[in-house]
């Protein structure tokens, strides 16, 4: 039950707090929590916990748990960037653009260059996989292969840092995904980029890799932010 309550509350105040709700500098109190949402005292502050692991607040003495500001979010967490999609979504978006095309491009020409094969091989394999589902029409089964391709091509980059991020755009495929904004026959530009992006990264080709995977992420873009037009 307080697991669920846990989760519950976590999720109002998560969302409040990235739409500015709770602007940066406000004042929470363990009490009012437990008044709103009629917890217990021991789930309110789990929930300030967790909030506070995302630094998105910080308990002062004699003063309550504060919002921090904004700059200080741990904004690489999964969770805030669900929350903060659901506040403003185009401006996330863009926001998470500029990151996949400042990294997986990059990442995807560091692959190219040091990837084991197995690794190089598995790519072309989830690429495969990836026409295939498209074709059947096999949503989930598409997506299951992407966000692994995604995460392997940061990972075979050879970078600690890239491979850090691969929940960062598991969330953003996945949030797509869930919002109706991919079609169930995903578009045959995206699936032919996976390919073309796969294959140069087995062939070693870093030029091309990056291109092709910078073609992609824009295209994503793309395609988002048409299905969010009324």
């Amino acid at each position: 039950m307080s697991g669920g309550l846990h989760g519950k509350v976590l999720e109002v105040l998560g969302r409040e707090i990235a739409a500015g709700t709770h602007a940066p500098g406000s004042v929470l109190r363990i009490e009012q929590l437990e008044d709103r949402f009629g917890i217990s005292r021991s789930v309110a502050r789990e929930v300030v916990r967790t909030l506070g692991s995302i630094r998105l607040v910080v308990g002062r003495k004699r003063v309550g748990i504060v919002v921090r500001p904004r700059e200080e979010w741990n904004s690489f967490d999964p969770m805030l960037i669900r929350w903060r999609l659901a506040a403003d979504r185009s401006a996330e978006l863009k926001t998470l653009a500029e990151l996949r095309t400042a990294v997986e491009p990059v990442a995807a020409a560091a692959a190219a260059d040091r990837a084991a094969d197995e690794h190089a091989a598995r790519l072309v394999t989830l690429a495969e996989r990836m026409v295939a589902t498209s074709r059947a029409g096999d949503l989930d089964a598409f997506m299951d292969a992407d966000v692994e391709f995604h995460r392997l091509i940061l990972s075979a980059s050879g970078n600690e840092l890239f491979a850090q991020l691969h929940e960062v755009v598991e969330e953003l495929l996945r949030w797509r995904a869930g919002q109706g904004l991919m079609p169930i026959h995903p578009r045959a530009v995206a699936v032919r980029l996976h390919c073309e992006i796969a294959e140069c990264i087995r062939a070693g080709d870093k030029v091309r890799a990056e291109w092709a995977m910078r073609e992609l992420v824009a295209e994503a873009l793309e395609g988002t932010l048409e299905g969010l037009e009324p």
